[in-house]
């Protein structure tokens, strides 16, 4: 038997005897610091945790030991606190609780209504398998996601581990090193593997860094293959070899994330078009079969039907899909900015955003719940739609419940009779409505409720992002310019010249560039304010850093005061090679956007032009095939002209098929769409950016607002002239019929 396995059953008897005061512990033991930092750094996960921790054992679940693994081996991945028991108990109370729910709304309705809607039970049924299904698959997508944040690190990672390395052939100082300036969440885990050093778990980095490489060798490989060189290196003899092979570990991540992007961008074309086709294209066209469903079924499809339909089931169907296609991007590449770090982030985290939105859209909010509004007893009058009378009624507002076309000077839009509006009522001549409302009024007042909506993230996403961006794409610039620089840098280090020396040489010759005015800064700190080279860069208050924040000119001052240390040729090499690699590092990231640039575009086109044309288009035939329903539903009452019913035979017993009473009005119809194309730019522009970027949740968030106000202003102009122009034809149309 092996020593770790005797000394297990050992601590199993010796805390089976203390009793409970060991019970809380387990074999593997974690820094309380470590737990903090991962508590402060990733709060978003805690909300998953808390649930599954709550529910989750609320019944206990045996899992298999093939699926047990696969979930504790996706917790593990995902830092998260939890057990596979509690995962699979929190998707069946969630099945259960979303059918129970459901259940109890669909007997409230039959016992209000005396009409059981089974179409809303089935979808609810449908809803709770993807609740639960959801559930249970979290701590995947989790991992998911913790893979492409940290993977995007990883290259940055194994630069400043090599570099470091050259001067220092020491990997437990190099990864402290890279742990104190690489962002997070790797730095969480290059953290936990120095703990589990210090807590006892392993007796040697080396032992503690290939057991955390574990986790990436069926993901990137190519990271655990850096760092197995790296290590390697450290049994060289030779200083040439020794520098040869570390150079050797970052070539291999940087070809190898290449290589992985490359497959990548052409194997995910043809799922991406499946997603446009099933997500979009075939439930916008269904939706123009609506209003003759509606009415051949006799109302039992109805408005909440589609509610629940367009903008819960599909959008999780389009959720899931794009969830599969983010599971299999390869790691390594994509955004590196942490977004906690910048210091402009309490804009990005503030609400005040929320409230000049909410400002904004409210009055067009109330534009689109105009319809309904005018309804109200207290505030109109109330008309009798039957015999086109004014009930007598208090009304706070001088002003009618509902206008005909010609009351108002629109009669091109309908009959100068026909109501505005388009209310149902019953005949008794009371004011209730029975249905609507089905007016071409009520429906182009009705696309400023998800205007309203679309306008709220619009404005709000983009007051949030907006500062944010500009300083990034500032960093960013600055960070070009900077690559030359250091190399500069490092020659005049390589001159012999001081490094105090050689910033205000490198300053004085870089005049007219963003980074001169770094240089220029820490040279003044150092001539003024009597500052070491150190505290002039790194200075709580008055370190240049503060003025240009960067983790690349942070970490590669970081590296050159390290590096001074050993010598002014040591520090230049340094930063000479953070320049090349730097330089590689860029060439690629280049190469990789132009290869996705033609799927991210397409995909881009669909989501903000043919996906909003196309449901613009179908709002409005949908509109003309209520109006011409109606319309006709009214001539066969009549019994119809003679020659009308020469020609289609008897109009009156073929409109009896067609309950227009019970047709879904388009108003509703309308407001269901226009949420599902938020819901789907939403979703939508996550994935192109996690595609494009990798975890970015700045960028996502900036993307939504500029994809929500192309998209929605597009489908607003699309669905209003279709709705009018689409109208008046019906009208000319349904005119010349009948006379």
């Amino acid at each position: 038997m092996a020593v770790d396995d005797v000394l297990r059953a050992y601590s199993r008897d010796i805390r089976a005897s203390m009793g409970s005061d060991f019970t809380g512990l387990s074999d593997n033991i974690i820094s309380q610091d470590y737990l903090d930092f991962k508590r402060d750094t990733l709060p978003e996960l805690s909300i998953y945790e808390k649930w599954a921790s709550v529910l989750g054992g609320v019944i206990n679940m045996h899992l298999s030991s093939k699926d047990e693994s696969a979930i504790k081996k996706d917790l593990e991945r995902a830092h998260l606190n939890l057990v596979p028991s509690q995962v699979a108990g929190l998707s069946i109370v969630s099945f259960f609780l979303i059918m129970f729910l459901g259940g109890g709304i669909c007997f409230a309705w039959w016992f209000f209504t005396e009409t059981f809607p089974y179409i809303l039970m089935f979808l609810i049924f449908v809803s709770s398998f993807f609740v639960g299904y959801y559930a249970y698959s979290m701590p995947e997508r989790l991992a998911v996601k913790w893979r492409l944040k940290t993977s995007s690190q990883m290259v940055p990672a194994i630069l400043y581990t090599v570099i470091y390395m050259k001067h220092t052939s020491n990997l437990e100082r190099a990864i402290g090193f890279v742990s104190k300036h690489i962002e997070a969440p790797l730095s969480t885990d290059f953290k936990k593997v120095l703990w589990d050093i210090e807590n006892g778990k392993y007796a040697s980095i080396k032992q503690s860094l290939d057991a955390y490489l574990e986790f990436w060798k069926d993901t990137n490989p190519e990271f655990v293959e850096s760092f197995h060189l790296i290590e390697s290196s450290l049994y060289e003899p030779s200083e040439v070899r020794r520098i040869q092979i570390l150079e050797r570990a970052l070539k291999v991540i940087l070809d190898e994330v290449y290589e992985k992007m490359l497959k990548y961008s052409h194997e995910i074309k043809a799922p991406l078009t499946n997603i446009y086709m099933l997500g979009i294209v075939l439930p916008t066209l269904a939706l123009a079969l609506l209003p003759i469903a509606s009415t051949l079924l006799g109302g039992v499809l109805t408005s909440i039907h589609i509610f629940v339909l367009f903008n819960i089931i599909v959008p999780f169907f389009v959720f899931y899909l794009t969830a599969q296609v983010m599971l299999n991007r390869p790691g390594g590449y994509g955004e590196t900015a942490y977004l906690e770090k910048n210091p402009m982030y309490y804009k990005y985290s503030s609400r005040k955003p929320y409230v000049i939105a909410f400002l904004i859209t409210f009055p067009f909010l109330i534009l689109g719940l105009l319809p309904f509004i005018m309804q109200i007893d207290y505030l109109t009058y109330n008309v009798d739609m039957l015999n086109s009378d004014i009930i007598d009624s208090q009304a706070l507002f001088n002003l009618n419940s509902d206008y005909t076309y010609g009351d108002l000077g629109l009669s091109f839009l309908g009959k100068s009779e026909n109501y505005f509006f388009g209310f149902l009522y019953d005949k008794t001549g009371k004011h209730q409505i029975i249905g609507g409302p089905f007016g071409t009024g009520s429906l182009l007042l009705g696309l400023f409720f998800p205007f309203a909506i679309a306008l709220f993230f619009a404005i709000s996403y983009s007051l949030k992002t907006k500062e944010l961006v500009k300083a990034r794409e500032s960093t960013k610039k600055l960070e070009a310019e900077f690559n030359s620089s250091l190399f500069t840098l490092g020659n005049r280090i390589g001159d012999g010249i001081p490094a105090e020396i050689a910033f205000a040489r490198v300053a004085e010759s870089l005049k007219g560039q963003v980074t001169a005015d770094f240089f220029r800064t820490v040279n003044s700190n150092m001539q003024t304010m009597g500052m070491s080279l150190e505290d002039s860069i790194f200075h709580s208050s008055r370190g240049a850093i503060v003025y240009f924040p960067s983790n690349l000119i942070a970490t590669s001052m970081r590296i050159l005061i390290e590096s001074v240390k050993k010598g002014l040729n040591v520090a230049a090499q340094s930063l000479m090679s953070i320049s090349e690699y730097v330089r590689n590092i860029q060439k690629i990231n280049e190469r990789l956007r132009d290869l996705l640039a033609e799927v991210v575009s397409d995909m881009q086109s669909n989501m903000t032009f043919l996906a909003p044309l196309l449901a613009g288009i179908i709002i409005g035939l949908a509109a003309m095939i209520t109006s011409i329903l109606a319309q006709l539903k009214g001539l066969g009452t009549a019994g119809g002209a003679s020659d009308l019913a020469m020609g289609f035979g008897n109009l009156s017993q073929i409109m009896d098929m067609f309950d227009v009473y019970s047709m879904i009005p388009p108003y509703f119809m309308q407001i269901a769409i226009g949420i599902y194309i938020i819901q789907i730019i939403f979703i939508l522009t996550g994935t192109l950016v996690t595609i494009d970027a990798g975890e970015d949740r700045l960028k996502q968030t900036s993307n939504i607002a500029k994809n929500l106000i192309r998209g929605f202003i597009l489908y607003l102009i699309v669905a209003f002239i279709s709705i009018a122009s689409l109208s008046i034809l019906a009208e000319v149309a349904l005119g010349g019929l009948m006379g």
